[in-house]
């Protein structure tokens, strides 16, 4: 199979497949194969899965020769990432601690994705329980970005990230705790989609139960969507599952944003992003207006930052699943990350409880304000790129390990929909993303912006491709 099929969309593969134009087998063949190959430069997967994912590209292609109704991702390699279980493979979490733990169950997101057709051909890398917006962990190291092999493709979602940016696969399924997901699509130009909290169900129970969501990782919002159209739904065995129908968010990418009402924030009232950054993002909300959506600055969404609420509820699972190894293994930990679980161990009760009624209570604050919009619009981070192997960017040393991004965290905390997708591209060619959050349950809504978002710059797709064509020769 030749290099002309690395970067097709999944939804232009799925329609290869079922016309028999494109054999299963040799498409994982060569996503096996590219993921085998890149390993020692990028380093995007923890671990392939070649016998499996071969028996099962086996059984898609005679299910093809047959005639069989065929799934909506049938024949299609995919990744899931190391915070996710997969049966009877390890299920380490990128962390020594627990790096010889096997998983007894897929993930109920794995499971549908299998069952739609598609083919998981390994686990990605993460940062240790996903503790980090960058891309390394003491189990596995550093995970590079493919447009330039000096910078990190983001984190906690690092080696998906990498991998479907470098064409292994079309799309891949990352989580997303603090924006896991919206910031490595960010920093390698894809887009990514957080339904609703629930709307994706996550089992076994997450670190990080109140924050946790999976979802979809793609070079086009299409095909994001297209994932998480498989995988979304109700699960009884996660006690978040949202019960309600699953949104149309396939139909939602050619529905246009004419008079949709759109908030537009460069700082959602604390960030401090990179002119260049905030320039990208003014001219893709411009672009929305001028397709028909009516966009309003605003300058301040939240009173503050709510940075110390995120901090005390992720850190405090993290730390919680990990006590006894940060009291007597510490030296098996990311420094960086054993520093700020020892922190939220330390919490007290009441100072604890305190942050979580304000977690409440900044909920009902966005409630309110998406009574006035369809959706907000920001930048999803304030850079456009970072180096591989740096906890907190330059100029922002200041910040947390995680508080430097800004922009994602917040929405973990109220649950509501959020995406990022490509907003342009900087003078050095790295790319910017835009993050769009939605009110409750309105991920048709955060998709439709999306999409028109891709549209509006369109001319840029052969320059994404030969820019990582060139990186990876």
């Amino acid at each position: 199979m030749s290099a002309d099929f690395d970067f097709m969309s999944a939804t232009e593969l799925r329609r290869l497949v079922a016309t028999r134009a494109v054999s299963p087998v040799e498409l994982t063949r060569r996503s096996l194969d590219r993921a085998a190959a890149t390993q020692g430069t990028l380093n995007a997967f923890f671990l392939l899965m070649e016998d499996e994912a071969m028996a099962a590209a086996q059984g898609a292609e005679a299910a093809v020769m047959r005639g069989d109704e065929l799934g909506p991702l049938h024949g299609l390699p995919f990744s899931a990432k190391d915070l996710m279980a997969v049966k009877g493979k390890r299920y380490a979490s990128g962390s020594r601690a627990t790096a010889d733990n096997v998983a007894e169950v897929d993930a109920p997101a794995v499971e549908r994705a299998k069952a739609a057709g598609a083919i998981l051909i390994g686990k990605s890398t993460t940062s240790e329980f996903g503790c980090k917006p960058v891309g390394d962990s003491p189990l596995t190291g550093i995970t590079r970005h493919p447009w330039d092999l000096s910078k990190t493709p983001g984190g906690s979602s690092a080696g998906a990230a990498a991998s479907v940016a470098a064409g292994i696969t079309p799309f891949a399924l990352g989580t997303d705790g603090g924006g896991s997901i919206r910031i490595p699509c960010s920093l390698t130009g894809l887009a990514g989609i957080k339904g609703q909290f629930g709307r994706v169900a996550v089992w076994p129970t997450s670190a990080t139960p109140t924050l946790a969501h999976v979802g979809p990782m793609a070079r086009s919002i299409e095909d994001a969507a297209l994932l998480f159209s498989a995988v979304a739904g109700y699960d009884p065995r996660d006690p978040f599952a949202v019960a309600g129908p699953v949104p149309d968010v396939l139909g939602a990418v050619g529905r246009g944003v004419e008079g949709m009402r759109i908030a537009w924030s460069p700082t959602l009232g604390y960030a401090r992003p990179d002119p260049e950054v905030v320039a990208i993002a003014v001219a893709a909300a411009k672009r929305l207006a001028e397709a028909g959506a009516i966009v309003d600055e605003v300058d301040r969404v939240f009173d503050a930052d709510p940075e110390d609420l995120w901090m005390a509820e992720f850190y405090a699972g993290v730390g919680t699943r990990l006590r006894s190894v940060v009291e007597t293994k510490r030296e098996l930990l990311d420094p960086a990350v054993a520093v700020v679980l020892e922190a939220a161990l330390a919490q007290e009760m009441r100072d604890y409880y305190d942050k979580v009624f304000r977690r409440y209570a900044l909920r009902d604050q966005m409630r309110r304000f998406f009574e006035r919009y369809d959706v907000l619009l920001s930048p999803t981070l304030p850079k456009a790129s970072v180096p591989a192997g740096v906890d907190v960017p330059e100029g922002l040393t200041d910040r947390t390990l995680v508080s430097w991004v800004f922009y994602t965290y917040p929405f973990n905390l109220t649950g509501q929909p959020a995406a990022s997708v490509r907003a342009g591209l900087c003078p050095d060619g790295m790319p910017v993303g835009l993050q769009i959050v939605g009110r409750a349950l309105g991920e048709a809504d955060v998709v439709a912006v999306a999409a028109e978002v891709e549209r509006g710059r369109a001319d840029e797709v052969d320059l994404f491709r030969s820019r990582l064509a060139a990186e990876l020769r």
